[in-house]
């Protein structure tokens, strides 16, 4: 507005409709600082205060908002005294409008934000001017006045429901309101924390806890308001996380009243005396009055170290809400041999330690709340969320009967401690640290409840697998590489070896017929004799039938050049393989041209599939040597013989590739996928082509696997030689002058019998 000075003028009109529309225009242009420096040296601040003092409906309203948006600019502070605030927490705590309610808002949170020894005025440096805060605005006074917490209190203490007002403002429909209602509560509880004495604040933060500000704020994490709510709801969270830290870093001491109190309600909890009349005039006490509740000495108090204090009030607080549970767990505990109790304090000051942990606590810090400031997208709000980390402690006791389960289950002992330890970290992880932001803390604790222990297992080998990778990923991925290659060459080899030993096939004669070709094991001459093998016997369970078209058997092998592929066809299958020159036919593999099969390779391979997967060669006489992959899927026609088939096409061996048409030079029905995957991958690997059935990838795998295993057998223990101290050598190995190195294992009483075995 240009005209400034008749703007400061109109805020102190008679009439109320020119004073709201003066103070209507300066909400829009106070935040200019240029413009307030300019409003501030003509006079205007003390019109606008005495508008906030003395105002009603929107006029009160745009005046609160004026008034906001110059304390953020950090200007008029000489003005605000225990009367303005003592103005505004009273429109907090009775006033009902909107509008009212955010600037009234805005300015208690400046005032608590501020710093405290700050002494910054609004007006210029040639005048200083300060408040006295009993007497108001003083320019002779140079002392400034109170900020932070302290500042509400005398306003607060004639006010006292202003707590439990600004607490249910959390639930209004107005998101406006509520991001600055919890603004305010962070600003209070940030205040609180650093200002106050260690017996004030906790006094503070659980006055707010009764209100239930945990439970508005945990239902505002889970709605749809996230946007709106975004930096106050995450700074109220880095504020739990700040919390939980400075509890924790509150060392047990026994000395401390409140500390003596905590650890004898534990005791007084385990009911020591029930059914045993209490000892009086002595002080003899039980020799076990703290292991029996789950510590591991006497003196408990150093086992707090881990946790802290926060370990404390976790287990109290347990014990508080659970106290018959409690008593008939030390019951069945004490019933037990020593080696098999579950250690209940233990158990519960690990889960405190885990939870700790998952939270990352110790990564917070009270202003984290700014970095999230830039983050739009909504997916990156639903990750920064974690609204379970305000249901601590129902977490905590979930956690702990959790424990309790998984140590019977398990069958236990105190040995296996750290075991169930990572068990339950486990199990921690899965079902809170990953959990979305919106399930609710009643469905994570059935879960933690109802959680299977063998899927725990298989999901603990799952993450310590991914911990390996994620360790060691780089290098175990090299190794892996380089045996493959290793594996590969080991299965090309075993495959041809099935080509050397050679397999018998069935013929399906009502297709490729006999085609004149001479057999063996039954077949008339020319001069019609009959001819049979010596010494050669047919299996009972390979009878002639003249109905059957499948009798009809060929022996295929490899020569021992791996050059040609010798086969004969029989009306039998022998018991003894023929030798190689017993068959008469061969083919020239320089001329196959490519090897086809309706063998499913093992990039498509499905178990649900119910069609056969053929591939047809599309290459003419060009394309020399390629096993082609163009895939059709046909129905296999119903057969006794199996469906599987593998079909070698190439080029008569008198005929130039270039003059001459691809034929099929050999049929081969194998009887099994175990065989299909031996003959094909063993012609397409003597072809120099890549393997392609699912049987052969997998055993490449195997002997990877395996690879990687033994290299691994090779790590050896690293010495962590630490500075002033003599490693396994001097004080005894493991005592206070060194650390005893683990002893490597030796080969002694080792023979060599020994086999492997790969379990597929």
């Amino acid at each position: 507005m240009d005209n400034i000075t008749e703007l400061i003028e109109r805020l102190s009109h008679e009439e109320d409709a020119v004073r709201k529309m003066a103070v209507f225009k300066l909400q829009s242009n106070i935040g200019d600082p240029s413009f307030a420096e300019i409003f501030i040296n003509q006079g205007g601040l003390l019109k606008l205060r005495n508008l906030a003092l003395t105002a009603s409906g929107n006029t009160l309203a745009y005046a609160l908002t004026s008034f906001s948006r110059l304390l953020e600019l950090d200007k008029g502070w000489e003005y605000v005294n225990a009367e303005l605030i003592g103005r505004v927490v009273e429109l907090i705590v009775t006033h009902p409008l909107v509008n009212i309610l955010r600037g009234a808002m805005s300015i208690l949170v400046s005032i608590v934000s501020h710093p405290h020894s700050g002494n910054r005025v609004s007006q210029p440096a040639a005048t200083p001017q300060m408040f006295n805060f009993q007497h108001g605005f003083n320019p002779h006074v140079q002392t400034p006045g109170p900020f932070g917490f302290r500042a509400l209190r005398p306003a607060i203490a004639a006010h006292p429901q202003f707590l439990e007002m600004l607490v249910s403002r959390l639930s209004s429909a107005d998101h406006a309101l509520c991001a600055n209602s919890l603004q305010l509560i962070n600003s209070l509880m940030r205040d609180s924390i650093m200002n106050e004495a260690d017996n004030e604040w906790p006094r503070f933060i659980k006055r707010l806890q009764d209100l239930g500000v945990i439970k508005a704020v945990f239902i505002l994490m889970q709605s749809s308001a996230l946007q709106d709510l975004a930096h106050p709801l995450l700074e109220f969270q880095a504020l739990t996380k700040v919390l939980l830290r400075k509890w924790r870093d509150v060392r047990v001491d026994l000395e401390k009243k409140e500390h003596r109190i905590a650890l004898k309600a534990l005791h007084l909890a385990s009911a020591p005396y029930k059914g045993h009349e209490k000892p009086t005039g002595s002080k003899r006490h039980n020799p076990e009055k703290w292991r029996r509740l789950g510590f591991e000495t006497e003196s408990p108090a150093w086992e707090f170290e881990e946790v802290g204090f926060l370990g404390m009030m976790d287990f109290t607080d347990f014990v508080r809400k659970h106290e018959d549970g409690f008593h008939k767990m030390i019951l069945e505990q004490a019933a037990k041999p020593p080696e098999q109790r579950c250690p209940i304090a233990k158990a519960s000051l690990a889960i405190t330690q885990i939870l700790y942990q998952q939270f990352e606590v110790d990564k917070s810090d009270i202003d984290d709340a700014k970095t999230y400031q830039i983050l739009e997208s909504r997916t990156n709000f639903e990750r920064a969320f974690r609204p379970l980390l305000l249901q601590w402690s129902r977490l905590h006791t979930a956690g702990l009967w959790a424990f309790f389960r998984l140590w019977k289950e398990t069958s236990a002992t105190v040995d296996d401690f750290d075991k169930v330890f990572e068990l339950m970290r486990v199990l921690i992880h899965k079902l809170v640290g990953i959990a979305p932001r919106t399930k609710e803390v009643q469905d994570v604790e059935d879960e933690i409840a109802e959680f299977e222990y063998s899927r725990l297992r298989d999901l603990q080998m799952e993450l310590l697998e991914q911990s390996y990778e994620n360790t060691w990923g780089n290098h175990l991925r090299q190794i892996r590489d380089e045996l493959k290659v290793e594996a590969l060459q080991f299965v090309k080899e075993q495959r041809i070896r099935c080509l050397l030993r050679g397999e018998w096939f069935p013929i399906n004669t009502e297709v490729e017929g006999r085609s004149g070709r001479k057999t063996r094991g039954g077949n008339k001459d020319d001069d019609g004799a009959t001819t049979h093998t010596e010494g050669r016997e047919t299996r009972d369970t390979k009878k002639s039938n003249a109905n059957d078209p499948y009798l009809n058997w060929r022996f295929v092998k490899l020569s021992h050049n791996r050059r040609y592929l010798h086969y004969s066809d029989f009306e039998v299958e022998l018991v003894t393989a023929p030798v190689l020159e017993e068959l008469t036919e061969k083919i020239d593999l320089s001329t196959v041209s490519s090897v086809v099969s309706n063998v499913i390779p093992a990039s498509v391979r499905s178990s649900s599939s119910t069609t056969t997967l053929t591939q047809a060669p599309t290459g003419g006489p060009t394309a020399p040597h390629h096993h082609h992959h163009h895939h059709h899927l046909h129905h296999p026609p119903p057969s006794r013989m199996s469906s599987t088939k593998i079909t070698i096409h190439g080029y008569p061996i008198d005929v130039t590739p270039q003059n001459a048409k691809e034929v099929v030079l050999l049929t081969l029905n194998p009887q099994n996928q175990s065989v299909a995957s031996e003959w094909l991958d063993g012609l397409l690997m003597l072809l120099n082509q890549q393997p392609i059935t699912a049987e052969t990838a997998r055993l490449v795998n195997v002997v990877t696997n395996y690879g990687v295993k033994i290299r691994l057998l090779n790590v050896r223990y690293t010495e962590n030689r630490c500075d002033g101290e003599n490693v396994g050598a001097g004080g005894g190995g493991g005592g206070a002058g060194g650390m005893k190195v683990p002893e490597l294992p030796n080969r002694a009483g080792v023979d060599d019998d020994y086999y492997y075995d790969l379990f597929v």
